[in-house]
């Protein structure tokens, strides 16, 4: 089960909807949720100088309401390198209750994966199978798996993979074919001299704690390594066969995920493929864990909070196949529905802070000092400066109440603020179009409006081909029936209108393009039910 929750504003994030995601997480961080705060889009220039005077980090980047691998508790990514034996490997599985491993090199990047049957099966599969592998492994390799001792290693060794194991009988050797076999030999050292100079490639010595010195020299000279067994002649033939390398039998057309994939995605992935378990690597292909299909069964999509928007169209991606816990927000209730009861929240004021700094009270949990002057400058954005119609007497109490807390002067705060939010001077006019962008479902009309405030009119003289070129390309590269961008004085107490698409003419017959419409200054309260009306109308 997911017990994360993310809160979350909308597409296109202003301060109120940053500075709500991050204040109600804290609030119910306090109460014992674990609460991620989220945005669904880039910074604008004020939520960014807020963020950095009050000295929070952004908000984590959410795309998607749908549970990635990245999100469900992974199984450990224990891993093993290409040189690993196979008795070795049959043990790390075993401690660990694995019954898979990925081998991977010294950066981590995944390379194979073996699993217990892969491993097993060559020491009761076929023995020519086990006759390639042995001719793969080294003397180190063997002498390990046995729990041996190397009493002398030869870098020109010879061996063809096949294992003998000498009694001696009446005609001692002379029936042996031993050319560069595996040769597992009692404790007598002229057999040993004899096997050496009939070509033994490894002689492997059980039953002894030494070998002769002249032993080892004819070894030397024949370029055959010695070995002194841990284990009687049984187990030591038994064992040496989980010698080789799991490089050799390690699977390397692997069925593998990336963290960032979708959980549904994923899940019919592995509907058309017959493993139980898979790895989950990172954008460097390394292994971060792996994912079974219980791991999907069990998983569910993402636990989500709305802060400042309750329009799915407003929403993250996916939104409809979230875990939806809550709304808190002051605009109109549009097209939210849910399968099951959520706990709805829904003030008339300016600012969706304003509530939450309500709740705060309510719960009687104490504001932190930074996250009320976070929270004061989104009611004055939203409110600007309380002189927008949507200002109720509640925001500007919470204001006051959030400046005490702060330590901040209203009037000295707001002019800070509104002088970096609004400076348009030097930014791009496409970016200053997206930074503020909602999108509403008007009489079955697609309609994108955008709002940005400047403090003064002045501020766009000279720019009136720009903003129209910009206009222009902003709704050729969207889906909108209408765009309307909607410049906002603070100062001089109106809007400034430019609209594109269908039905232009009619929402001209308020808003003419170019000219200043007084005292409309609020989207939700002042413009989209205008569009409505007019469009209500001719409709």
């Amino acid at each position: 089960m997911n017990k994360t929750i993310y809160v979350t504003g909308h597409r296109h994030p202003d301060t109120d909807s940053i500075a709500a995601a991050i204040s109600y997480s804290y609030l119910k961080q306090q109460t014992g949720s674990d609460c991620v705060a989220c945005r669904l889009g880039e910074l604008n220039a004020e939520s960014a100088y807020l963020l950095k005077r009050f000295d929070f980090v952004p908000p984590y980047h959410l795309k998607d309401a749908r549970i990635t691998l990245a999100d469900i508790e992974l199984d450990d990514p224990i891993h093993i390198s290409p040189n690993t034996t196979i008795y070795e490997a049959l043990h790390i599985m075993e401690e660990s209750e694995h019954a898979y491993i990925g081998v991977t090199d010294e950066n981590g990047k995944l390379e194979g994966m073996v699993t217990v049957q892969d491993l097993t099966s060559v020491g009761v599969g076929d023995t020519s199978l086990s006759i390639d592998l042995l001719k793969e492994t080294t003397a180190a390799a063997i002498s390990k798996t046995i729990d041996g001792t190397l009493v002398y290693d030869d870098p020109d060794y010879h061996i063809n993979g096949k294992v003998s194991i000498i009694a001696l009988t009446k005609s001692k050797l002379e029936h042996y074919e031993i050319h560069d076999r595996i040769v597992i030999v009692g404790d007598d050292s002229e057999a040993q001299i004899e096997l050496i100079k009939k070509g033994a490639g490894i002689l492997i010595v059980v039953w002894t704690q030494s070998i002769a010195p002249e032993v080892i020299e004819a070894a030397k000279k024949y370029h055959c390594p010695l070995i002194i067994s841990g284990h009687g002649s049984m187990n030591t033939s038994r064992y040496l066969y989980f010698a080789p390398s799991v490089r050799l039998v390690m699977k390397k057309k692997i069925v593998s995920f990336h963290y960032w994939e979708l959980a549904e995605d994923v899940s019919k992935a592995m509907a058309k493929t017959r493993y139980r378990t898979y790895p989950v690597l990172d954008e460097n292909e390394c292994l971060v864990g792996y994912v079974s299909r219980y791991h999907i069964m069990n998983s569910r999509n993402k636990n989500i909070i709305l802060v400042d928007h309750n329009e799915f169209s407003q929403s993250v991606r996916a939104i409809e196949k979230a875990e939806l816990m809550e709304v808190i927000d002051h605009h109109r209730i549009s097209d939210f529905s849910t399968t099951r009861p959520v706990s709805f929240r829904n003030e008339i004021v300016g600012s969706t802070c304003t509530i939450i700094a309500g709740m705060f009270q309510e719960k009687q949990i104490v504001i932190p000092k930074r996250i009320a002057g976070l929270m004061l400058g989104a009611i004055l954005s939203d409110t600007l400066k309380f002189r927008s119609p949507t200002t109720t007497q509640k925001d500007i109490f919470m204001a006051n109440v959030l400046a005490q807390i702060a330590g901040l002067n209203i009037d000295e705060f707001a002019k800070e603020m509104f002088s970096v939010s609004t400076d348009i001077s030097d930014k791009n006019m496409m970016d200053l179009l997206r930074s503020d962008l909602k999108i509403y479902e008007i009489e079955d009309l697609h309609v994108g409006i955008s709002q940005i405030i400047v403090y003064e009119f002045d501020a766009m003289k000279g720019k009136g081909d720009e903003i129209r070129e910009a206009c222009d390309r902003t709704f050729e590269r969207s889906n909108f029936d209408l765009f309307v961008a909607a410049f906002t004085s603070i100062t001089d107490g109106g809007s400034k209108f430019f609209i594109r698409g269908k039905h232009k003419d009619w929402a001209e017959e308020i808003y003419p393009e170019g000219e200043i419409v007084s005292g409309v200054l609020s989207r939700k309260n002042q413009i989209v039910p205008g569009l409505t009306d007019v469009f209500a109308r001719h409709i």
